[in-house]
């Protein structure tokens, strides 16, 4: 029994002893700068690095001959696609060939159901009014034909063609007096306008010499004003026109327009002879200027009132958003003043808590010996 024992210690001590020398080694390799990069077999990892490379090397190597044997096998593969292209297209050309030499449309027993020539080699039914064909059995030529077709047609294109071109003169001549109509209005509304311009810079220096006077006689002034230009700008476009109507209707323009009528119809006129348009075609123009410079006129009132309604809401706008913006800096204030006081008392509390760490729990230090029990083993 204590032989076995003996021989227990001893093994047991050898172990240890074993696993002491390894420690040790391990430590030497470890903690040795030169040995290890951060505690790794750094002969290892450069025999893995090698074997990678070579490894590396092999792969690459077959790779490229494995390309290599690609590229050959598509060059083959192309040559065999044109070869058989080549040869289809040999084939076909022989059958075109064949089809036109030995099958030609004109060998054929159907041909003449098909032919497309067949109408132009043909003769006609009927080759003039004297064709001896033209039997009564025949039913070519019947009683009541238009025989004159194409002169008729001539004709109706001529006329057709005379009907547009004094429809484009009328719409010509319509567009001058159009025009014409448009200018004498703008010139009169520009020297009106001058006028008014002028007008208004008279009264504003008279203004400006005279003193203030209350807010009713300056608002009565002023519709007054505008009541005046109101009525000046519409006894001036009255004369105008009324003038143009006595010039218009006068002897030296009015002619008898019975004779510059057509023989066509009534609604058709002789260009050399037609003196320009009727009296009521030029007061229904009239009327339509009229009634377009009312319309203007009342535009620009209900303009002037929408700008000054607009005006009226802009201003309230104005004063609601400030208003809104007076309150939101007054509740910005008070957050920020809350918020201050908050902040306030979390500086307080951050300090207390500093001074409880720095006095209680930081106040033990550690020593030398605390940091001399780390990195003393390889494990």
């Amino acid at each position: 029994m204590s032989r076995l024992w003996v021989q227990r210690e001893r093994q047991e001590a050898a172990a240890l002893e074993r696993r002491r020398q390894r420690e040790l080694q391990r430590q030497s390799r470890i903690f040795n700068a030169r040995v290890r990069t951060i505690g790794v077999d750094k002969n290892a990892l450069d025999s893995q690095v090698k074997d990678r490379k070579i490894q590396e090397t092999a792969e690459k190597a077959w790779n490229e001959e494995f390309a290599n044997e690609m590229k050959q096998n598509d060059k083959i593969m192309c040559m065999l696609e044109e070869q058989q292209k080549s040869a289809i297209r040999n084939i076909n050309k022989d059958i075109n060939e064949f089809r036109k030499n030995f099958q030609k449309p004109e060998t054929r027993r159907e041909f003449d159901l098909s032919d497309p020539q067949a109408l132009k080699k043909d003769r006609a039914a009927r080759l003039s009014d004297n064709d001896p064909r033209c039997t009564v059995s025949g039913m070519q030529k019947f009683m009541g034909e238009d025989l004159n077709y194409d002169q008729r047609m001539k004709f109706q294109k001529e006329q057709l063609r005379e009907w547009s071109l004094q429809q484009q003169r009328e719409w010509k001549n319509a567009l001058a007096d159009q025009k014409f109509a448009d200018d004498l209005y703008d010139k009169s509304r520009i020297e009106l306008d001058q006028k008014t311009m002028e007008q208004q810079q008279k009264e504003e220096e008279n203004r400006r010499a005279v003193c203030v006077a209350t807010k009713d006689f300056n608002r009565a002034q002023a519709a007054e004003v505008a009541e005046k230009k109101k009525m000046e700008k519409y006894q001036k476009m009255k004369d105008d026109m009324d003038e143009i109507s006595s010039l218009l209707q006068g002897d030296f323009l009015s002619e008898n327009p019975e004779q510059a009528i057509s023989s066509f119809g009534r609604h058709r006129v002789i260009p050399d002879r037609w003196k320009g348009m009727s009296q009521d075609q030029l007061m229904a123009i009239r009327s339509s200027q009229q009634q377009q410079v009312l319309e203007k006129l009342r535009l620009k009132e209900e303009e002037r009132q929408k700008e000054a309604e607009w005006d009226k809401q802009i201003v309230q706008t104005a004063r609601a958003l400030l208003i809104l913006e007076r309150q939101q800096q007054r509740q910005s204030r008070e957050h920020r003043r809350a918020l201050d006081n908050v902040n306030a008392e979390l500086s307080q509390e951050q300090k207390a808590k500093n001074i409880y760490l720095k006095e209680e729990e930081y106040s033990n230090v550690p020593t030398a010996q605390f940091y001399a029990q780390f990195n003393t083993t390889s494990r």
